[in-house]
């Protein structure tokens, strides 16, 4: 059969498992491929001349030049077939039927057909899904599934009364049955991953994959063959460890074993809080973990031990370590590169350098709470520590052309020891102007026009000008230019200069400065 070509972060899913020395077969239906494409691309990625562990941490961009694009597998081609197989089963218990009788009937039948190879892979590969799904065996620590209870619980705001419904998070582990419940606020992007790293901590250590059931905050687009995981829930699923893998849309095989944890959540936890009221979402938490544990301690009846006691048995010396600190979540943005060579991070108001000859380029930023990392063409060209000071701009010098170097040596004790080169009076208002600035930049052109009139006027004028403007109560160029241009720095008996600035509450007083 004929390779597939797949996306990049399923390449990646399939270098993590091998790292980990699961089987093609096995790999195949983690990712939901078939096993030949999984063969083809493990045989390329062996003859690159990389290990598994060396590929895994190469960039999107190094590990795509491996594989040459071609056309995916038509879904329409493969419905059509799909559709045929429960039939097919029928036929091959009648003496004498064999594969090759089905092939040659599907071929006459349909013009764009399946060799007969591809034919009798994806009848296998069916046949396989629907005996695994019929027996409803899973592997310890191979999975761990994921939803939303559809009803909702309440939390009451004390001070006002208002009632605010609240989303409930289902956690299982489907060997074990072990199982883990917290409410959030809502089904947010944010919610959802900080439940599931509140959900892996409790159990511990983490699975192979984690299925979510299609939720918004996962998935970006619901397929029954190949779901698309939205960029933050694959990120995490990367920085865990595990491969994400969503459960088929309208699929009651894959759907069955987390909504009979939901329906058993109402039972166990719904109906022992439904007469309590809770003013907080950690009240409301705390009591759901307090019954959870009684949930988790009752014997079951098919086996007649607890889930607790399942899970420490058969599951939990599967799962894989926990990372040493949670997962932060990542957020995407898109941005242009300023002529400066920075990169604004507008939903953080900060700017980030990138190498100059960047300048212009459109890149992508991806961010958490601590650090900024920036790509172009899949390729990271630059890292930062986030910033949380607004309009702060991170800098790496070696990013910057010689030009902007200058600019960054600019700073308040830059612009005072020039000043200073003028005269008392200069330095003392142009430290006042620039710390009366919310954003020293915008000062620091200023200062450096004020030090500029000293190529224009003499110096003792400068100090006159700067002397009588600390008078006022608002710091800048035009003023002084303004005195040196009507001679008011040598008449002390004219009238101050008006403006129409107005006294603001940071402001700092002129006393300040002497």
């Amino acid at each position: 059969m004929a390779a597939l070509q797949i996306d990049i972060m399923k390449v990646k899913q399939l270098l993590l498992l091998k790292t980990r020395k699961v089987s093609n077969r096995k790999i195949a239906g983690e990712i939901g491929v078939d096993r030949n494409t999984v063969n083809h691309y493990v045989k390329k990625l062996k003859s690159s001349g990389h290990s598994f562990s060396t590929l895994l941490n190469f960039e999107e961009a190094e590990l795509q030049k491996l594989f040459p694009s071609k056309e995916a597998l038509d879904q329409d081609r493969y419905a059509t077939l799909h559709g045929l197989f429960p039939g097919f089963v029928n036929e091959m218990k009648k003496p004498g039927c064999t594969r090759q009788h089905l092939w040659r009937r599907y071929k006459q039948e349909h013009i764009d057909h399946y060799s007969y190879s591809q034919f009798c892979q994806l009848f296998s590969d069916w046949l396989e899904s629907k005996k695994a799904s019929g027996k409803l065996t899973h592997k310890a620590g191979e999975k761990l599934f994921i939803d939303y209870a559809g009803k909702k619980l309440q939390i009451v705001d004390r001070s006002t009364g208002e009632i605010r419904e609240v989303e409930v998070f289902v956690g299982i582990l489907p060997a074990s049955s072990y199982t883990y419940v917290e409410a959030s606020y809502d089904q947010s992007r944010e919610s959802l991953v900080r439940s599931v790293g509140n959900c892996l901590n409790f159990f511990g250590g983490v699975p192979q994959a984690i299925v979510p059931d299609n939720l918004k905050s996962a998935v970006t687009k619901s397929s029954k063959y190949e779901p698309v995981i939205n960029k933050t829930f694959r990120d995490m699923g990367h920085y865990y460890g595990c491969v994400i893998n969503p459960t088929r849309s309208y699929s009651p095989q894959d759907k069955a074993l987390v909504e009979g944890a939901v329906k058993l959540v109402y039972q166990r936890i719904y109906y022992e809080i439904s007469n309590m009221t809770f003013f907080s979402l950690e009240e409301l938490n705390k009591q759901i973990r307090f019954l959870l544990e009684g949930y988790n301690s009752y014997k079951l009846q098919t086996t007649g031990i607890s889930r607790f006691k399942q899970f420490v048995e058969i599951e939990k010396g599967q799962l894989s370590p926990l990372p040493a600190e949670p997962y932060k979540i990542k957020h995407y943005n898109r941005a242009k590169v300023q002529k400066m060579g920075y990169v604004y991070l507008s939903s953080e108001k900060n700017y980030y350098s990138v190498p100059y000859r960047y300048i212009g380029r459109h890149v992508e930023v991806q961010h958490n709470i601590d650090t900024v990392e920036i790509y172009y063409n899949k390729k990271r060209i630059a890292t930062h520590a986030k910033s949380h000071r607004r309009g702060n701009y991170a800098t790496v010098k070696d990013h910057l052309s010689s030009t902007h170097r200058y600019y960054q040596s600019w700073n308040r004790d830059f612009f005072v020891k020039k000043a200073a080169e003028i005269g008392m009076e200069t330095t003392t208002y142009v430290a006042k102007l620039i710390d009366q600035q919310t954003y020293p930049e915008v000062a620091f052109k200023r200062s450096q026009g004020i030090i500029a009139l000293k190529n224009k006027y003499p110096r003792q004028r400068i100090e006159a000008a700067c002397k009588k403007a600390l008078d006022y109560d608002i710091c800048s160029y035009r003023i002084i230019e303004n005195i040196l241009k009507n001679h008011t720095d040598t008449d002390p008996g004219q009238e101050q200069i008006k403006h129409e600035i107005k006294p603001h509450e940071n402001l700092r007083s002129a006393a300040n400065y002497k």
